[in-house]
This record gives C-alpha cells, structure tokens and sequence, in this order.
C-alpha cells in the first residue's frame, strides 16, 4: 500500500527542486561515471549550488571531499554491519556489541525455527535494510523477505559514492531484539566525532511512533539550536547517566580518523554499539541554520 504521505513529500520535493528529476538517470548511469563527476553532479542536482572541491568550507562539502579522497582498507570493515562488531569489541570489549544471532548470506537461507520469537534482521552492506520482528505468530515472512531481497540487490555504493560501502559484501544478519523496558522505546545516542573528538551529538526518539525525532546537543547535554530533516521532540529529553562513558567510548572509536558518527543505545543503563557512519545523509541534507553547516564544517579538519 502506498503512503500517501510519502507521496506528497516526493511531489514537493520535486516542485521545490526540479532539478531532483533528473537524479534516477544520474544513478542509473552511475557505474559507468567517474567518482569526481558523479559526486559533483550529485550534490549540484540535491542542493542546488556548486560543489567547492577545491575549498570546502561547509560540513556537506566536507563530506563530499572525503568521499574522494578518503579511502582507508579499514574504512569497509568499519562500516559493514557484521564485521563492524569485531572492530568495535577489539576496541572496547564484547560487552558493548549486541549479540548476533546468525548471518546469511541470501533471505532464503535463513532457518527461522532457529531464531527467537523476536529479532531484527539488517543487510550487512547499505542504509535502511531493517525488519524488526516483536512476535514470530505475527511476522509476515514474505514483506520482510520482499524488503531484505531487494536491499541484497542494492549497491549502495553507486547511490552516493560512500566509498567506505564499495567492497561491503551483501549479506544479512539476525539480531537480538533490544529495547527499554522502562521506555518502551529504542534510543539512538549519535556522536559527530572529528579525528577523536566528539563535539555533539543527537538523540534519535519516538522510532515506535512512525515519526522519529532528533534533537541535538552539545558535549555538556545542552541543546542546540540545530536541526537537520527531522524536528525536534516537544518531549524533555534526559541526559543520560552514562554520558560520560559515551563521550569516552565515541572518542575511542573515532581516534585516527578526521569525522565518524558514532551511534550507541543506552538499555538500562548499559551502553550497545549502533553503527559507524561516515556520511550523514549522504552528505546532501542542509543544517538549520545555515550557519551550522559552516560551523559543523570547521570542526571537520581535512587531511592534507
């Protein structure tokens, strides 16, 4: 069934930005493009300005630029959602990973007698690949196998250029089923970190609901005055008690590199790895206000 509110934010988006119309030949041309060419198109047709390679000043021009010329082997396994969790326990310990319950490597080979009556299964290689089963008597197999088959077919590569996701072999895993029990909800903690340093963060809300939240803050959990695609919660958002220990292990997990989001949960006191991202939205969503998108951008020290 098709969500009519998609479909008004798909026609506004392109009554807005005309130029969005052109995006799906872009793609579709995209493995035979250069990097340097696509990244540039990319971002004039989501943007609307020209790209500066040359001087990057804003945190998205930043991000582009990175793209290009930041390519660390390790960056693959960073990124890759099963071999991820071996790189963050050498770094901070199994205690903080979310224990695995079995990796395939197509939708069919999964034996589902095996797994528990709740789970959450991701592909291992792109972004929004996630089926979240609560009850086994009520998960419908066949749209969960509809979704997983078709991201198992994506390259998520070719959308963005996120070289970091090139090599990522396509699989998909199984989960433990994790949530607050005192909050009935699952909340993102997600630190911007520049070569170790993280500067601030959001915390991602209200998932249950359909219409998540973001609300940001800075290392002292006082809010900011930023906002990036989705509004904020009109809910008081509580500093965490295990903030401190956040901040440590962000900055453990992002030294040796100029900026890495890294995202935890916060499960009864107890600190879980999300993910490493490199690209926030691809690198093609403004920060309000614009100034933000300059200030975000002077944090990111570029390596020469």
């Amino acid at each position: 069934m098709i969500n009519p509110r998609i479909v008004v934010r798909k026609i506004s988006t392109v009554l807005k930005k005309p130029k969005v119309l052109l995006l799906k030949p872009l793609i579709w041309l995209s493995p035979l493009l250069s990097d340097e060419f696509f990244v540039k198109t990319n971002f004039r047709l989501r943007m609307g300005t020209k790209l500066n390679l040359e001087n990057p000043q804003t945190f998205n021009e930043k991000l582009q630029w990175l793209k290009l010329n930041y390519r660390k082997a390790e960056l693959t396994q960073m990124v890759d959602k099963y071999e991820a969790k071996k790189y963050v326990a050498n770094l901070i310990g199994d205690e903080h990973i979310i224990p695995t319950l079995g990796v395939w490597n197509s939708f069919d080979e999964i034996d589902f007698e095996s797994l528990p009556n709740q789970f959450v299964l991701k592909t291992t290689h792109d972004q929004g690949g996630v089926v979240i089963c609560r009850n086994k008597n009520d998960f419908d197999i066949i749209k969960a196998g509809q979704k997983i088959k078709k991201h198992l077919k994506s390259q998520h590569y070719y959308l963005s250029r996120e070289w970091p996701y090139k090599n990522v072999k396509p699989r998909v895993i199984a989960e433990k089923y994790m949530v607050d029990e005192s909050t009935k909800d699952l909340i993102d903690y997600k630190f911007f970190c520049f070569h170790g340093q993280p500067k601030a963060l959001f915390v991602a809300t209200e998932r249950q609901t359909g219409k998540v939240k973001f609300d940001y803050f800075d290392m002292k959990f006082n809010r900011l005055n930023l906002s990036q695609v989705y509004d904020s919660s009109k809910s008081f958002i509580e500093k965490p008690k295990n903030f401190d220990k956040m901040i440590e292990l962000a900055s453990a997990l992002s030294t040796n590199h100029p900026h890495v989001r890294v995202d935890f949960y916060d499960i009864k006191g107890k600190i879980y790895f999300g993910e490493l991202t490199f690209f926030q939205h691809g690198g093609h969503q403004k920060l309000h206000t614009e100034e933000w998108d300059y200030s975000v951008g002077c944090w990111n020290d570029l390596p020469n």
